[in-house]
């Protein structure tokens, strides 16, 4: 879960070809279809706080929650230019405690990916269980194994920019479904120099029935998946998809 130490320095540059706009309308979309207008939300896996500045701006009053000193101070960095206040959290959502409960937890840019064992997975979905609301939904994405099997696996992608490059190299294992990257970043010190930062991820694709296997076992209940960014079935090809949950108790309510 150590990850993004060094390539936050770099991060939202090399991800400004991220539809952040779009993205968060789509979540915001959602989260209103399901009945959550406004309120505290939960963001598990906020980085440096793109998504979550967007939802605060959008009336929600936010919690971000990311195991990345390093994107925290980003995201806090970002958060002094806002009128909106926002709580940050150096946390692993594995193991995250809050003061309480929210309206709804969501969670998106592969943040889930990055948990690579089911009962890591299930103790996550334990935990949103424990601090929804009632009437709260829990709103994820994943990446698929479509995705890191034919898309990136085994694939080397790189940039290079006047303020800094990377190479990032994909290896995809079949059996674990687990897909590991190198990632290499240089980052100029001097007109002469540059530095060069090292980091390695692992990001694990998940059978879309075996995710809802453990959220049921966790006492939430499976609502739907969709391809992502619209509300269509996930087909064999969807590289990305979005999950919503909810706790089946407070359904009963």
């Amino acid at each position: 879960m150590e990850s993004y130490n060094n390539f936050a320095k770099v991060y939202d540059m090399f991800m400004d070809n991220v539809p952040y706009d779009e993205w968060s309308e789509y979540l915001i979309s959602l989260l209103r279809e399901y009945g959550v207008d406004e309120g505290l939300v939960l963001e598990l896996g906020c980085g440096t706080g793109n998504v979550t500045m967007r939802l605060a701006e959008a009336g929600y009053d936010m919690i971000g929650v990311d195991s990345s000193e390093d994107m925290l101070e980003i995201a806090l960095d970002k958060k002094a230019n806002l009128p909106q206040d926002i709580l940050y959290l150096l946390q692993d959502m594995r193991e995250f405690e809050l003061y309480g409960t929210v309206r709804a937890v969501v969670s998106i840019c592969d943040s889930m990916n990055y948990i690579t064992e089911d009962e890591d997975l299930l103790e996550v979905f334990r935990l949103v269980n424990n601090y929804l609301d009632p009437g709260g939904v829990f709103i994820f994405d994943l990446s698929t194994i479509y995705k890191y099997r034919d898309v990136i696996g085994d694939q080397t992608i790189a940039e290079n920019r006047e303020e800094a490059s990377f190479i990032w190299d994909n290896f995809y294992d079949e059996e674990s479904h687990i897909n590991e990257y190198e990632l290499a970043i240089f980052i100029p010190e001097s007109e002469d120099l540059y530095r060069k930062y090292e980091e390695v991820h692992y990001q694990r694709g998940y059978e879309l029935s075996r995710v809802q296997d453990l959220i049921e076992e966790s006492g939430l209940e499976f609502v739907a998946a969709y391809d992502a960014f619209s509300h269509e079935v996930p087909s064999l090809v969807s590289e990305r998809v979005y999950v919503i949950a909810r706790e089946k108790l407070k359904n009963a309510e």
